[in-house]
């Protein structure tokens, strides 16, 4: 089994799940006492979401790549992003390691296109819906292209993310929200969901949809471990 290098606490909330992932599937393709051979960098999310909001992505690149360089040095045979939207700087901090980069869109793009959806709504940080790092990868890479929800929906969204579920509160409310926003988009077009940030699947799940769910978090932790058993 090869090493996987998590970059991690962005935030720790969904950290936790892919960590959960895992060790869980390496227990199913296993079994006994079998866990998965991993390295996490954790960061402090506060300074990451600084750089964020204050659009000083180079701050936030120059972080990515320092933990990067520590996670090969330490061991890892790849890299996963632990979060979709620090993926904006996934080529960059591809081309500072010499180990792979696996990409979240990459793990999740083979999915949306076995269900045979066409058009799946994205959820996920405002960063993720409107800009084009995560779109645009899936639509040169995978030719599959997605919708986003209207302005007002997708800041209630992104204010969801980051004021409750990334600071591990799940509330009734909220998961309505989501669910209006989809039954929204559904009406208009949108023929599955993708959950755009590793969060959202602490608040819904396939179950809550009549579309086909894809949750980024569970599809990246598979190709994970996909990597570190076969490379």
């Amino acid at each position: 089994m090869k090493t996987i290098g998590l970059l991690g606490g962005m935030s720790w909330e969904s950290t936790v799940i892919y960590y959960q992932y895992l060790n869980r599937m390496v227990r199913e393709r296993c079994g006994g006492l079998h866990s998965a051979q991993c390295l996490l960098w954790s960061f402090d999310f506060a300074e990451i979401a600084a750089a964020q909001s204050s659009g000083n992505w180079e701050k936030a690149t120059e972080l990515m790549v320092v933990a990067a360089r520590n996670l090969e040095r330490g061991g890892a045979d790849c890299l996963v992003i632990c979060t979709n939207t620090m993926h904006k700087m996934a080529a960059d901090v591809g081309a500072e390691v010499d180990i792979p980069l696996l990409h979240i869109a990459d793990a999740t793009a083979p999915a949306i296109k076995e269900a045979g959806c066409q058009e799946p709504l994205l959820l996920a940080t405002a960063y993720t819906m409107e800009q084009d790092f995560y779109k645009g990868h899936l639509q040169e890479k995978h030719g599959v292209t997605v919708r986003v929800p209207a302005s007002d929906a997708r800041q209630e969204v992104h204010r969801i993310i980051y004021e409750e579920l990334c600071k591990g509160e799940i509330w009734a409310d909220s998961k309505q929200t989501f669910l209006e926003v989809v039954e929204h988009e559904l009406g208009a077009g949108a023929d599955g969901v993708i959950f755009g940030c590793t969060e959202i699947g602490l608040l819904v799940s396939q179950k809550d949809f009549s579309i086909p769910a894809f949750d980024t978090t569970a599809l990246h932790a598979k190709a994970a471990l996909d990597f570190a058993f076969d490379g």
